[in-house]
C-alpha cells in the first residue's frame, strides 16, 4: 500500500503536466486548472499517507519503475527510493506545490493569454523535483536535477514578451550549467573509482576507499575531491556565493513561480544532494570546512544586500539565499538533520512570504517598489497578519517555525569542535540581526506610515479567497511546523525517525549534543533578532529620516550593497566581455575571414578566371587562326632557343 501511494505521489504531477500541456488548448483554462489541482491534491494526500506509513518504521526500500541503462559494466535502473529522507521531502514538496497551484488560480486570473501552459509547467516543476528526491542513484538524481533547471527556465521566462524575463531565464539556465559541469565530473569520478552510481553500492564501497587518493594539482584524498565537486554543483542550484547571481533575477517570473522555486523546489536541491551523500561528505573534513565558509559568508552577503533592495520580491529572494547559507552551515558541521529541519520549516514560511508579497502586488496593481507603498495594513489586514507571521518565523522568534530550526543550526555550529564552525556561528548570529532588520523594513515600508502613492493606496484591495486560503494554511505551518517536527527531526525521536537515512559523522554526532549548548549562546540569535526589529522600528517608524541620511553619508557603502557587491559588474568585466571579444574574434576573424573566406575567395578566383576566359571566345575564325599562328610562333621560337 505504501509503495502504491508513493508512486501516486510522484507520478500524479507528471500526468497533470501531460494532460494540461498536451490537451490544454482543447480543454480550456478552467479544465486545465481543475485537472492539475486535482492531481496535485492526490499527490499531496498520498505523500502524507506514505509519511504516516514510514513513521511506522517501514524502513528503506525501493520501488522498481523500469529498466533504464544497461551498458557493459554500467547499470542504472529507474527506481524510487523510499526512506524517511525522501518521503519527508516528497510530503513537503507536494503540499507546498498544491497550495501554489491553488494560489495561482487567483493570481493568474487576469492574465490575458491562456494559462493552461503555466499550470502544466508548475506540475512539470513539481514532478522534476520529486524525481530528484526519490532517486535511487546519482544519474536518476541528475535527471531530476536538470528537470528542475528546465522547468525554472520555462517558468522564469513565462512572460516571454518581456526582454528582462527572457534574459533572467537564460541567466538562470547558464549559471546552473556551469555548476552542473562540476556535478557531472563528480558523478563520473564516483563511478570510475567506486564502481557504481547507485546509493547503496556507493555507501557500501566507502569503507574500502577511505585512504584512496586522487591526483589533481597535487595528491588529495579521493573523497575530498568528490565531495568538493558535488558541493560546487550544489552551490549553483542552491544559489551560494559566486553562483548566486541568477536567483534575484528569477523574480521576473510570476510570483507563484518565485514561491515554488524558493520554498519547495530548485534551491533546496543542493541541500538535498549534500544530505543524501552524507556518508561520503562526512569523510571529507576539508570540504566540510569549505561548505561552512561558503554557507556562512553567503548568509551574511545576502542579508546585507537585502537591507537596501527597493523591490519587495527581491528582498525576499535575498532572504532565501541567506537561509540556504544557514542550511549549508549545518551540512558543514555535520548537523544534517538540522539542515533538513530548516529546509522543511523554511518551505512553509518562505512560501508564505512570497505568496503574501504576491497579495500585496495584486492589491497595488502589480507595483513592486516598496517606496511607492505605505499604510496598507488597513486595506489588506489578512495579508498584513500573514506577513507578520512569516517574518516572525524567518527571524527565528519563539515559538514560530524558524526559531526551532535556525537556532538548532547555530547551536550545532557552536557545539562543533571547529574554528570554521565558530565562524559559521558568528556569521549566523550577525545574519539573524540583519534578517530581522530587513524583514521589518519591508513590513514598515509596505504596511505602515503614510501612503506614498495615493492612487495605489486608494485602489488597494484584499485578494480573492483562492489566494488567501493557501496563505492562511501556510501561516498555520509557519506557526506550528517547528514545535511539531522538532522532536522528530532533531529531538529525542530523531534516530528512530531518520532510521539510517542520514549518516552521522563517526565520533562527532553533534545533534546528540545540542541540549548541552550554554544557555546564553542559545539566546544570542533571539536577542539579535529582537534587536534587529527594534532598529527597524527606530529607522522606519520613529525616525524615518535615518535611512536616507545614512545612505547619503555612507553613499559608497550604500551603492556597494544596492549593486549587490558588484558581482554582476565584476563578472561582466572578468568573464562576459572577454568571452564576447573571443567569440567575436572567432566569428569575424576565423569563421568569416578564414573558414568562409578561403572557399569564397577560391570561388571568386574561379569565377573571375572563367570570366576572362569567356572574353577570348569571340566566335571569329580569323581571331582563332591568328591566335593559333601566335602560339605556333612561340612554340617554334622556344624549341629553337633551347636546342
Amino acid at each position: 500500500m505504501a509503495s502504491f501511494l508513493f508512486e501516486v505521489a510522484v507520478f500524479a504531477p507528471l500526468i497533470g503536466f501531460l494532460v494540461a500541456g498536451c490537451f490544454g488548448h482543447l480543454m480550456g483554462d478552467n479544465a486545465a486548472r481543475f485537472t492539475t489541482i486535482a492531481l496535485m491534491t492526490c499527490a499531496a494526500l498520498s505523500a502524507i499517507g506514505v509519511l504516516g506509513f514510514e513513521m511506522g518504521d517501514v524502513g528503506t526500500f525501493v520501488v522498481p519503475v523500469a529498466d533504464w541503462i544497461h551498458a557493459a559494466g554500467f547499470r542504472a535502473d529507474w527506481q524510487l527510493r523510499m526512506d524517511m529522507l525522501s518521503v519527508s521531502v516528497v510530503a513537503m514538496v507536494t503540499v507546498v506545490s498544491l497550495l501554489v497551484h491553488v494560489y495561482s488560480v487567483g493570481y493568474m486570473a487576469h492574465e490575458a493569454r491562456p494559462v493552461y501552459r503555466f499550470f502544466s509547467y508548475l506540475s512539470l516543476f513539481t514532478f522534476a523535483m520529486l524525481m530528484l528526491v526519490t532517486s535511487d542513484n546519482l544519474l536518476q538524481l541528475f535527471f531530476g536535477w536538470e528537470g528542475v533547471g528546465l522547468a525554472s527556465y520555462l517558468l522564469i521566462g513565462y512572460w516571454y514578451d518581456r526582454p528582462s524575463a527572457c534574459a533572467a531565464a537564460i541567466k538562470a539556465f547558464v549559471v546552473n550549467r556551469v555548476a552542473d559541469l562540476f556535478f557531472l565530473v563528480g558523478i563520473s569520478l564516483v563511478f570510475i573509482r567506486l564502481g557504481s552510481v547507485s546509493y547503496d553500492d556507493i555507501f557500501a564501497a566507502i569503507p574500502y576507499h577511505v585512504n584512496d587518493t586522487f591526483v589533481l594539482f597535487g595528491t588529495h584524498p579521493l573523497f575530498e575531491v568528490i565531495a568538493t565537486l558535488l558541493f560546487i554543483g550544489a552551490m549553483g542550484k542552491s544559489a551560494q556565493l559566486f553562483l548566486h547571481t541568477w536567483l534575484p533575477d528569477a523574480m521576473e517570473g510570476p510570483t507563484p513561480v518565485s514561491a515554488l522555486i524558493h520554498a519547495a523546489t530548485m534551491v533546496t536541491a543542493g541541500i538535498f544532494l549534500m544530505v543524501r551523500m552524507s556518508p561520503l561528505v562526512s569523510l571529507a573534513p576539508v570540504t566540510r570546512d569549505l561548505i561552512v565558509l561558503v554557507g556562512g559568508t553567503t548568509s551574511f552577503f545576502a542579508a546585507t544586500v537585502g537591507l537596501v533592495q527597493p523591490d519587495i520580491k527581491r528582498t525576499i529572494a535575498y532572504s532565501t539565499c541567506s537561509q540556504l547559507g544557514y542550511m549549508f552551515v549545518a551540512v558543514g558541521v555535520g548537523a544534517y538533520q538540522a539542515s533538513m529541519f530548516h529546509l522543511t520549516t523554511h518551505a512553509f514560511f518562505k512560501a508564505l512570504l512570497f505568496l503574501g508579497a504576491g497579495c500585496v502586488i495584486h492589491a497595488v496593481h502589480d507595483e513592486q517598489d516598496m517606496f511607492r507603498m505605505g499604510g496598507l495594513w488597513r486595506k489588506i489586514p489578512f495579508t498584513y497578519a500573514a506577513m507578520w507571521i512569516g517574518s516572525l518565523a524567518l527571524a527565528g522568534i519563539f515559538p514560530f517555525a524558524g526559531y526551532w530550526s535556525k537556532d538548532a543550526i547555530l547551536e550545532a555550529a557552536w557545539m562543533s569542535d571547529s574554528g570554521m564552525a565558530h565562524y559559521g556561528w558568528v556569521m549566523g548570529c550577525v545574519t539573524a540581526f540583519l534578517t530581522a532588520l530587513y524583514s521589518w523594513r519591508l513590513i514598515f515600508l509596505v504596511f505602515h506610515g503614510k501612503p506614498r502613492d495615493a492612487h495605489l493606496h486608494d485602489g488597494a484591495h484584499e485578494s480573492p479567497a483562492s489566494m488567501l486560503v493557501p496563505v492562511g494554511l501556510l501561516s498555520v505551518g509557519a506557526v506550528v511546523a517547528g514545535v511539531v517536527l522538532a522532536p522528530f527531526y532533531i529531538g529525542s525521536h530523531q534516530a528512530a525517525f531518520w532510521n539510517g537515512a542520514i549518516a552521522a559523522i563517526p565520533g562527532h554526532d553533534v545533534i546528540e549534543r545540542l541540549e548541552q549548548t550554554p544557555g546564553f549562546i542559545a539566546l544570542v540569535p533571539t536577542f539579535a533578532a529582537v534587536f534587529g526589529i527594534a532598529v527597524a522600528y527606530v529607522c522606519y517608524i520613529a525616525s524615518p529620516g535615518i535611512p536616507a541620511a545614512l545612505a547619503r553619508s555612507l553613499r559608497p557603502l550604500y551603492l556597494f550593497l544596492l549593486n549587490k557587491w558588484y558581482f554582476d559588474e565584476l563578472y561582466d568585466v572578468a568573464i562576459i566581455r572577454p568571452y564576447r571579444a573571443i567569440a567575436r574574434l572567432l566569428w569575424k576573424g576565423v569563421d568569416e575571414d578564414v573558414v568562409e573566406g578561403i572557399p569564397e575567395g577560391l570561388a571568386r578566383l574561379t569565377a573571375g578566371s572563367a570570366g576572362q576566359a569567356v572574353r577570348i571566345q569571340t566566335g571569329s575564325m580569323a581571331v582563332y587562326a591568328f591566335s593559333m599562328l601566335i602560339g605556333l610562333v612561340v612554340l617554334l621560337t622556344t624549341m629553337l632557343f633551347f636546342r
